[in-house]
């Protein structure tokens, strides 16, 4: 993560939390953010170092149209300092120092498959267990794993696969 995507979310963050618009600004920031990386195009154009940063920010207000004026100021900010490649950055950026302020906590749940009703409720109950904060669900599918799940929240880890405990059988038998 870069350390200016954060400053500047930080900053935004800061005017927002100033003017109580900080949920308001959280939902264009989540806007911005899945509409960078699910639209290569966009992202690659407002990388480009032959596009000049007014075609930039006037292509962003169009197709932002109706933000907060605590976003337009972050693309206005982005426009003197000719930094518009990290927008999709500070946007990622603003979103986890809002979930922070607000107590909330990411956790990352890799599973095989679509995580069903049963997992779901057995990754609640572990989360209920190790973390006091509100948590939201992101899951994850990798299918490697085989079965199970694997479970993240900040820097803590926990591993119910099936490919985890074959690994743990294979260590014993080998030992």
């Amino acid at each position: 993560m870069s350390r200016a995507a954060i400053r500047y979310a930080k900053a935004i963050l800061d005017t927002a939390v100033a003017s109580g618009n900080a949920s308001k600004v959280n939902d264009d920031m989540l806007s911005i953010f899945q509409t960078i990386t699910n639209n290569r195009e966009l992202e690659h154009f407002l990388a480009s170092p032959i596009i000049t940063s007014e075609a930039k920010t006037n292509a962003l207000k169009e197709i932002f149209t109706g933000v907060q004026s605590e976003t337009n100021s972050l693309f206005r900010l982005l426009l003197e300092n000719k930094r518009f490649e990290i927008l999709a950055l500070v946007a990622a950026q603003y979103n986890h120092q809002f979930d922070e302020m607000n107590g909330v906590e990411m956790a990352y749940v890799t599973t095989a498959v679509e995580m069903s009703s049963e997992v779901e409720a057995q990754v609640k109950a572990k989360i209920a267990s190790i973390s006091d904060k509100k948590v939201t669900l992101k899951n994850i599918i990798d299918p490697a794993i085989l079965g199970g799940f694997i479970l993240r929240i900040g820097d803590r880890q926990f591993n119910a696969s099936v490919a985890n405990r074959l690994q743990e059988l294979k260590r014993e038998f080998s030992n």
